[in-house]
Order: structure tokens, then C-alpha cells, then sequence
């Protein structure tokens, strides 16, 4: 018997509060504008925590909704992988704070840090327990709360980021064909550390050298997952990929081919979330009906470290 990891519910968590590209600029006083910020990156809005609001809040109501379109209980939860850079501590793992709020008393939990490439290397961690069979539900999340560390000086790093959480239900299966994760493909290049980075508590990046980066890494990850499989680039029915962006995922929508309506984009809404991104998309896409059963989804992402990766799964 194969085990294979399938996403059998996807969830979403937004704070309450949005503020606009023009509402941010008055608010922090920025020499910038709704026109500029939408040229350079694709971002309108983004949601912003409340004071008092945690990654964990954010992570476990994300996580009550996959298990819920799932129809699963916490009881068949065998683990909570939570990726994120901004924990609610140095420890406790948020993962442990999550797992207690969702009333789970078995099992395991654990945090991931790889910056915006956190969900993908948390599905690589829980398809493989799943694969070896550590696990039969995993709980796998992403949660940021990067508001909290910009530089709100800097305009060119603090209109690009929100807050926000998305997580998926994994759920062990012997099914025969070919749906569930297929396949994840893990990278980091520690020489390049540098230019993605939160130095004295603030997030700092070298924007040039990380979208150059960003181009191949990404188109790299993507070719190394169809080969995988054995697959073409006509074969995926959806991109869902790290919503950094506007420019970026254009390009990488253009490289495989697929019209802008197959690529999942909900930068203009959400900006950078960071780890919660692909799975913030994921949970939208599903839940309107654009995602369906049978199609082949390819994620990818890049973050600090530097880190990439990308995941291909079937629904």
C-alpha cells in the first residue's frame, strides 16, 4: 500500500483591519501613492493585526475552517507544522500554542522558519511523515504577522507586506490514481542570506538582487517538479504561487504558458503574507470554485535565507 498526503480541506484567516495604499501613506506618513505602489508590485490593500491579536489566533481559526471543509475532528489531527517568521515567542513553538487552542492533546507540533518558502517546506515535512507513516492528519499552516517588524520609514519595503494565516488538512490516503501532493522540491543558498533578511528586528531587503533571484530560482524549482512527474508545462491547470509580487508572478504565469485567469492572484488584496501567502490563495481558489477535483496544482515560492522550493499536487 502507497500513502499519499491529500488535501482533503483548506482554511483562511484576515484581520479585520484593511488599510489602502493611500490610507497607509497617510497613516505613516510616507512620501508615496496609491499609483506608485500598484506599478511597482500589484498591491491595493493589505490586512493589518489588531493590537493583541497573535500568529497563533490567527493560525488556529485558519485551521478550524480546513479541518471543517474536510468534515474532520481535532481528534484526527496526528501533528501541527506551523511555518512562520514571526512566532509569538522564541518558544514555545506558535505550533504548541495552536494545537492547545484547537483543544488537540495528541500527537505533535512544530514551527518551520524559511521566510516567504515556509508552507512549501512544511508540505514537503508533513507529505514525507505522511509517506512514511508518522502521521495519517497533519495540520499544515502558514501564519505571518510581518506588520510587526517594517521600518516604517522605508517605503520601499513597508507597502509591501500583510497579516494574515492559511492552513490545509492533510489526510493520509491509499487511494489509487494520482491525486494528493505528487512531489516537493526543497532549496536554500546561504550565501545569499544577506539580501533578505530581518536585521535588529526590522525587515531589510536588497530588492533588485532578490528579484533577479527570484526569476530563475523559481523557473528552476518549477522545471525540477514537471520532470518529477514526468509532466508538461500544458498539464498544470493552476498556478498558486507566492503572492510577492504582481511582476513576479506574471512572469512565471508567462513561463508556463498559462493565461492570466489560471494563475490564483490575490497580491492586489492580501500583499505579502509571507508563509501564510500560497495557502491564504489556496483556500480562496478552492473555496470559489476555481480549483476542482482532478486538477494539477503547481505552488512555488522564494524567501530569505535564501529559500525555494516548489509542490505540484493533484485535487
Amino acid at each position: 500500500m502507497t500513502l499519499r498526503a491529500v488535501i482533503a480541506g483548506t482554511g483562511g484567516y484576515l484581520p479585520a483591519r484593511v488599510l489602502s495604499n493611500d490610507g497607509l501613506a497617510e497613516a505613516y506618513g510616507l512620501d508615496t501613492s496609491d499609483a506608485w505602489i500598484v506599478e511597482r508590485t500589484g498591491i491595493r490593500q493589505r490586512h493589518m493585526v489588531a493590537d493583541g491579536e497573535t500568529v497563533s489566533d490567527m493560525a488556529a481559526e485558519a485551521a478550524r475552517k480546513a479541518l471543517a471543509q474536510a468534515g474532520s475532528e481535532v481528534a484526527e489531527v496526528d501533528a501541527v507544522i506551523l511555518a512562520t517568521a514571526t512566532p509569538d515567542a522564541v518558544f514555545p513553538s506558535t505550533a504548541t500554542r495552536v494545537q492547545a487552542k484547537l483543544g488537540i492533546t495528541r500527537g505533535y507540533s512544530f514551527d518551520i522558519s524559511a521566510a516567504c518558502t515556509g508552507f512549501i517546506y512544511a508540505l514537503g515535512v508533513a507529505d514525507a511523515m505522511v509517506r512514511a507513516g508518522q502521521a495519517r492528519g497533519v495540520l499544515v499552516i502558514g501564519a505571518e504577522a510581518f506588520t510587526r517588524l517594517l521600518d516604517w520609514t522605508d517605503r520601499t519595503t513597508c507597502v509591501l507586506f500583510g497579516d494574515g494565516a492559511g492552513a490545509v488538512f492533510l489526510r493520509a490516503s491509499d487511494v489509487a490514481g494520482q491525486r494528493g501532493i505528487l512531489s516537493t522540491h526543497l532549496h536554500s543558498d546561504g550565501r545569499h542570506g544577506d539580501i533578505l533578511q530581518v536585521e535588529q528586528g526590522l525587515f531589510r531587503m536588497a530588492g533588485r538582487e532578490v528579484f533577479r533571484h527570484a526569476v530563475s530560482k523559481l523557473a528552476s524549482a518549477v522545471d525540477e517538479a514537471l520532470a518529477a512527474n514526468a509532466l508538461k508545462q500544458e498539464d498544470v491547470h493552476w498556478l498558486v504561487p507566492h503572492q510577492a509580487n504582481l511582476r513576479i508572478i506574471e512572469a512565471m504565469g508567462r513561463k508556463l504558458g498559462l493565461p492570466p485567469e489560471r494563475v490564483v492572484v490575490t497580491v492586489d488584496r492580501h500583499a505579502n503574507t509571507s508563509a501564510a501567502s500560497i495557502p491564504l490563495a489556496l483556500a480562496e481558489a478552492t473555496r470559489d470554485g476555481r480549483i476542482g477535483e482532478g486538477d494539477l496544482v503547481l505552488m512555488e515560492a522564494i524567501g530569505g535565507g535564501l529559500t525555494w522550493g516548489a509542490a505540484l499536487a493533484r485535487f
